[in-house]
């Protein structure tokens, strides 16, 4: 997993879950990545901090690669690419 490089990786989806709470992050990543191919790259917005947590495990759970996590002003920014 790359951390905090300067350039982001291109995606294919994007997903904003700003302003929401555990679980409801997870909840959404579920339901997009059902529609997505393997090898497709979703972009993931959050604000929760247990997002932190949540996602790595996520990706972890399902056989995603986790290729960037980084916190923003704002937030967290994820890029997952799907197995």
């Amino acid at each position: 997993m790359a951390d905090q490089v300067d350039e982001l990786p291109s995606h294919d989806v994007e997903l904003d879950t700003t302003g929401l709470y555990c679980p409801e992050p997870i909840m959404m990543m579920h339901n997009r990545v059902r529609d997505m191919q393997p090898g497709q790259i979703l972009k993931v917005i959050a604000t929760d901090p247990a997002t932190t947590r949540d996602i790595p495990k996520f990706c972890s759970f399902l056989g995603h690669e986790l290729l960037s996590q980084r916190e923003q002003d704002s937030g967290y920014l994820y890029f997952v690419r799907l197995g």
